[in-house]
């Protein structure tokens, strides 16, 4: 199996999670800021939760897996304080309370914490794929939003990405991953909506 087939193979799941009306109204400018404050603070619930399972995956990785987590987790780490920067410039509560979606996906990573490494690389892999995915159907952002579509698109994070999907292609063998991939999809596409519903 090959990883990349699976946006393909799974192509409405994937739209739904990557072409969101949520995004469009990034790139066109109608969705509210307001609604995308409080996406932010979530969002900056889900790194600090994603850092977490990154780093237990670090530690039982295969060796030919770690220097692409490990570069992950540090940049993740970056993240946090970049979220921190922006939060403090436009008075945005970080310590507000996890939303629904926020925590079902926190659940999800506490899936692919208990399974099998190929399948949390996997996960990993379509979370990050997906975050790049959708911020590139947002490109290049109406104004008030463009600083953070140019963030998450830069050529840095697409590398990173490429480099999980060979680490994840590596372990993966010929496992099904489907399962895998169509959770993460359903988790992004109601994280664009529920977060803090």
């Amino acid at each position: 199996m090959q990883l990349d087939d699976l946006p393909r193979r799974h192509a409405e799941a994937w739209a739904d999670a990557t072409e969101h009306p949520f995004l469009t109204g990034v790139r066109d400018g109608t969705l509210p800021q307001a609604e995308f404050a409080e996406w932010l603070v979530q969002d900056h619930h889900f790194v600090a939760d994603l850092l977490a399972f990154q780093a237990r995956l670090l530690a039982r990785a295969p060796r030919p897996a770690q220097a692409v987590l490990a570069a992950g987790a540090v940049a993740l780490v970056d993240e946090l304080s970049w979220f921190e920067d922006r939060a403090g410039q436009h008075g945005l509560d970080l310590a507000a309370a996890p939303g629904p979606a926020t925590l079902a996906y926190r659940e999800l990573l506490d899936r692919l914490d208990a399974a099998p490494v190929p399948q949390a690389l996997v996960g990993l892999w379509a979370i990050e794929r997906a975050y790049l995915d959708a911020w590139a159907f947002a490109a290049p952002g109406a104004p008030a939003f463009r600083e953070y579509v140019e963030h998450w698109t830069a050529p840095s994070f697409a590398g990173y990405v490429a480099g999980l999907a060979s680490a994840a292609q590596q372990a993966l063998g010929a496992d099904d991953a489907d399962d895998v991939f169509t959770a993460v999809a359903a988790a992004e596409t109601a994280f664009w909506v529920g977060g803090a519903a």
